[in-house]
């Protein structure tokens, strides 16, 4: 793999999706659908996964694919492959609260090591590089022109004090149970694989998911996070997350930095 073209066609392709979704998001009313296991798909879902999909084939086409919109893309068994939600968060957007995402990621035997994660509505895009992880803070995105850029760590979190962040969408009493185990500073929500982010930027320091999730819906926040030097491993024995899995689904899992002490399952 071509790690330099790699990062700038995942770049380009997250901010040209990100486009056609604001422009969606900008329109009065759009149509919501529920697909077949009840979750809700729009128009800006189809139109950045059909976007992305061209570009990733075109430019890297002999990598296995899988896409959520494209379900054919789901019976593959792969280690090594490319992987899109090309809109993460769809009931933020569908609510109109801003923090969803455009994800694609890179996987290689089994272990996401590329990654982007973009927020188009908030201006920030989050990405691995050859040195671990950054953050660009958007203005007006140039395709072809990185703008400022600044790297990204965890924290060293005091395990006495953590900062904590949960679902927005799919926080239970499994997960609220299981963090009262904790000694909590406190607590924020987010949607999508934002939630990775925070954990990447230092800005909490533990994200655990109690919850049904796909592959798509964390690789490319995984990807961002173990750049940044966390990690991310499962919630029922704390051995590391990895993907490939049988129908890409994810067990429960964590995602921290290196430094949280983690209570048993």
């Amino acid at each position: 793999m071509d790690f330099i073209l790699l990062t700038e066609v995942m770049r380009r392709l997250a901010l040209e999706a990100g486009e056609v979704i604001m422009k969606v998001y900008a329109s009065p009313d759009f149509h919501v659908k529920a697909k077949s296991d009840a979750s809700p798909v729009t128009e800006a879902d189809e139109a950045a996964d059909a976007l992305i999909s061209a570009g990733l084939r075109a430019a890297f086409p002999n990598v296995p694919l899988v896409t959520e919109e494209q379900a054919a893309s789901h019976s593959q068994s792969v280690s090594t492959f490319l992987i899109v939600d090309p809109l993460d968060g769809t009931k933020e957007f569908v609510q109109r609260r801003g923090d969803f995402t455009v994800n694609i990621a890179y996987v290689e035997h089994g272990v996401p090591i590329r990654g982007i994660v973009y927020a188009p509505a908030i201006g920030r895009l989050f990405y691995t590089n050859a040195t671990g992880a950054s953050v660009e803070e958007l203005g007006m995105p140039e395709k072809d022109k990185v703008g400022v850029t600044q790297p990204i760590r965890v924290s060293e979190p005091d395990n006495a004090a953590l900062m904590v962040v949960a679902s927005k969408s799919h926080r239970d009493q499994a997960t609220d149970d299981y963090i009262t185990r904790y000694a909590v500073r406190d607590m924020t929500s987010a949607g999508s694989s934002l939630k990775f982010c925070l954990v990447a930027t230092g800005e909490a320091d533990l994200y655990p998911r109690l919850g049904r999730t796909m592959e798509w819906d964390t690789a490319a926040g995984h990807a961002v996070l173990a750049g940044a030097g966390g990690v991310v491993v499962r919630f029922d024995d704390h051995t590391p997350l990895v993907y490939g899995k049988a129908g890409f689904a994810n067990p429960f899992f964590i995602a921290c930095a290196p430094g949280v002490v983690l209570k048993p399952a």
